[in-house]
Protein backbone atom coordinates (compact mmCIF):
# COMPACT_ATOMS: atom_id res chain seq x y z
CA UNK A 1 0.00 0.00 0.00
CA UNK A 2 1.38 3.39 -0.94
CA UNK A 3 2.01 6.00 1.74
CA UNK A 4 -0.76 8.23 0.40
CA UNK A 5 -3.28 5.37 0.67
CA UNK A 6 -2.10 4.58 4.20
CA UNK A 7 -2.39 8.24 5.14
CA UNK A 8 -5.88 8.44 3.66
CA UNK A 9 -6.93 5.33 5.61
CA UNK A 10 -5.66 6.83 8.87
CA UNK A 11 -7.37 10.16 8.16
CA UNK A 12 -10.69 8.56 7.21
CA UNK A 13 -10.63 6.38 10.34
CA UNK A 14 -9.82 9.47 12.41
CA UNK A 15 -12.81 11.26 10.92
CA UNK A 16 -15.04 8.27 11.66
CA UNK A 17 -13.83 8.25 15.28
CA UNK A 18 -14.52 11.99 15.56
CA UNK A 19 -18.02 11.58 14.09
CA UNK A 20 -18.71 8.71 16.50
CA UNK A 21 -17.65 10.87 19.45
CA UNK A 22 -19.66 13.88 18.24
CA UNK A 23 -22.83 11.83 17.72
CA UNK A 24 -22.41 10.24 21.16
CA UNK A 25 -21.94 13.60 22.84
CA UNK A 26 -25.02 14.87 21.01
CA UNK A 27 -27.18 12.34 22.89
CA UNK A 28 -25.00 12.15 26.00
CA UNK A 29 -27.75 11.79 28.61
CA UNK A 30 -28.81 8.52 26.95
CA UNK A 31 -25.46 7.46 25.49
CA UNK A 32 -24.42 5.37 28.50
CA UNK A 33 -26.08 3.42 31.27
CA UNK A 34 -28.97 1.00 31.46
CA UNK A 35 -31.01 2.95 28.90
CA UNK A 36 -28.84 3.60 25.87
CA UNK A 37 -29.69 5.27 22.61
CA UNK A 38 -26.31 6.00 21.02
CA UNK A 39 -27.07 7.15 17.49
CA UNK A 40 -23.35 6.86 16.82
CA UNK A 41 -23.82 3.09 16.82
CA UNK A 42 -25.10 3.44 13.26
CA UNK A 43 -21.43 3.71 12.28
CA UNK A 44 -21.02 0.03 13.23
CA UNK A 45 -22.51 -0.68 9.81
CA UNK A 46 -19.46 0.79 8.07
CA UNK A 47 -17.64 -2.52 8.55
CA UNK A 48 -20.26 -4.21 6.37
CA UNK A 49 -19.13 -2.08 3.44
CA UNK A 50 -15.41 -1.75 4.19
CA UNK A 51 -13.56 -3.78 6.81
CA UNK A 52 -10.76 -1.20 6.99
CA UNK A 53 -13.18 1.27 8.61
CA UNK A 54 -13.55 -0.81 11.77
CA UNK A 55 -10.62 0.99 13.40
CA UNK A 56 -12.34 4.37 13.23
CA UNK A 57 -15.48 2.97 14.84
CA UNK A 58 -13.50 1.17 17.53
CA UNK A 59 -11.39 4.27 18.15
CA UNK A 60 -14.52 6.39 18.55
CA UNK A 61 -16.00 3.94 21.06
CA UNK A 62 -12.81 3.78 23.10
CA UNK A 63 -12.22 7.53 23.14
CA UNK A 64 -15.84 8.40 23.97
CA UNK A 65 -15.97 5.83 26.76
CA UNK A 66 -12.62 7.04 28.10
CA UNK A 67 -13.79 10.66 28.10
CA UNK A 68 -17.39 10.29 29.21
CA UNK A 69 -17.79 6.98 31.00
CA UNK A 70 -15.85 4.56 33.18
CA UNK A 71 -12.72 2.45 32.67
CA UNK A 72 -14.95 -0.64 32.78
CA UNK A 73 -16.98 0.80 29.90
CA UNK A 74 -13.77 1.29 27.95
CA UNK A 75 -12.96 -2.38 28.51
CA UNK A 76 -16.44 -3.85 28.03
CA UNK A 77 -17.71 -1.41 25.39
CA UNK A 78 -14.47 -1.55 23.45
CA UNK A 79 -14.35 -5.33 23.75
CA UNK A 80 -17.96 -5.75 22.67
CA UNK A 81 -17.43 -3.46 19.67
CA UNK A 82 -14.17 -5.14 18.65
CA UNK A 83 -15.72 -8.61 18.94
CA UNK A 84 -18.76 -7.73 16.82
CA UNK A 85 -16.80 -5.84 14.18
CA UNK A 86 -14.22 -8.63 13.92
CA UNK A 87 -16.96 -11.25 13.49
CA UNK A 88 -18.49 -9.16 10.72
CA UNK A 89 -15.11 -8.87 8.99
CA UNK A 90 -14.77 -12.67 9.11
CA UNK A 91 -18.33 -13.20 7.84
CA UNK A 92 -17.70 -11.02 4.79
CA UNK A 93 -15.91 -13.95 3.09
CA UNK A 94 -18.90 -16.25 3.55
CA UNK A 95 -21.82 -13.83 3.14
CA UNK A 96 -21.42 -11.65 0.06
CA UNK A 97 -24.91 -10.10 0.24
CA UNK A 98 -24.63 -6.69 1.89
CA UNK A 99 -28.28 -6.59 2.98
CA UNK A 100 -27.92 -9.89 4.80
CA UNK A 101 -24.70 -8.66 6.45
CA UNK A 102 -26.49 -5.48 7.56
CA UNK A 103 -29.23 -7.58 9.15
CA UNK A 104 -26.68 -9.89 10.80
CA UNK A 105 -24.70 -6.91 12.06
CA UNK A 106 -27.87 -5.51 13.63
CA UNK A 107 -28.65 -8.83 15.30
CA UNK A 108 -25.07 -9.39 16.44
CA UNK A 109 -24.72 -5.98 18.05
CA UNK A 110 -28.15 -6.30 19.66
CA UNK A 111 -27.36 -9.69 21.17
CA UNK A 112 -23.92 -8.58 22.32
CA UNK A 113 -25.46 -5.90 24.51
CA UNK A 114 -25.56 -8.71 27.07
CA UNK A 115 -21.90 -7.81 27.71
CA UNK A 116 -22.86 -4.21 28.43
CA UNK A 117 -25.75 -5.30 30.67
CA UNK A 118 -23.37 -7.59 32.54
CA UNK A 119 -20.89 -4.72 32.97
CA UNK A 120 -23.68 -2.52 34.37
CA UNK A 121 -24.71 -5.36 36.67
CA UNK A 122 -21.23 -5.75 38.18
CA UNK A 123 -20.39 -2.04 38.37
CA UNK A 124 -23.69 -0.47 39.47
CA UNK A 125 -23.50 1.20 42.88
CA UNK A 126 -26.87 -0.32 43.75
CA UNK A 127 -28.18 -3.77 42.73
CA UNK A 128 -29.70 -3.97 39.27
CA UNK A 129 -31.40 -6.88 37.54
CA UNK A 130 -29.69 -8.33 34.48
CA UNK A 131 -32.69 -9.05 32.24
CA UNK A 132 -34.38 -5.63 32.44
CA UNK A 133 -30.98 -3.97 31.90
CA UNK A 134 -30.26 -6.23 28.95
CA UNK A 135 -33.71 -5.55 27.53
CA UNK A 136 -33.28 -1.77 27.60
CA UNK A 137 -29.72 -1.74 26.26
CA UNK A 138 -30.53 -4.29 23.55
CA UNK A 139 -33.70 -2.45 22.54
CA UNK A 140 -31.83 0.85 22.16
CA UNK A 141 -29.11 -0.86 20.12
CA UNK A 142 -31.64 -2.66 17.93
CA UNK A 143 -33.61 0.52 17.18
CA UNK A 144 -30.48 2.46 16.19
CA UNK A 145 -28.97 -0.37 14.15
CA UNK A 146 -32.21 -1.40 12.42
CA UNK A 147 -33.24 2.16 11.61
CA UNK A 148 -29.81 3.11 10.30
CA UNK A 149 -29.19 0.02 8.14
CA UNK A 150 -31.32 1.26 5.20
CA UNK A 151 -29.82 4.73 5.57
CA UNK A 152 -26.26 3.39 5.48
CA UNK A 153 -27.18 1.23 2.47
CA UNK A 154 -28.49 4.32 0.68
CA UNK A 155 -25.42 6.41 1.59
CA UNK A 156 -23.17 3.61 0.34
CA UNK A 157 -25.03 3.60 -3.00
CA UNK A 158 -24.00 7.23 -3.40
CA UNK A 159 -20.45 7.37 -2.03
CA UNK A 160 -19.32 3.70 -2.07
CA UNK A 161 -17.56 3.16 1.25
CA UNK A 162 -15.46 0.32 -0.21
CA UNK A 163 -13.83 2.66 -2.71
CA UNK A 164 -13.03 5.44 -0.23
CA UNK A 165 -9.90 3.84 1.25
Amino acid sequence: MKKSKQTKLVVVNGIIAAVYIALSVLVFPVASGAIQFRISECLNHLVVFNKRLMWGVLGGVLIFNLMMSTPMDVLFGGGQTFLCLAIMVLLEKFIPDIKIRLALNTILFTLSMALIAWMILITAPEPVAFWPTYATTALGEFVVMAASAPLMYYIDSRIHFAKQV
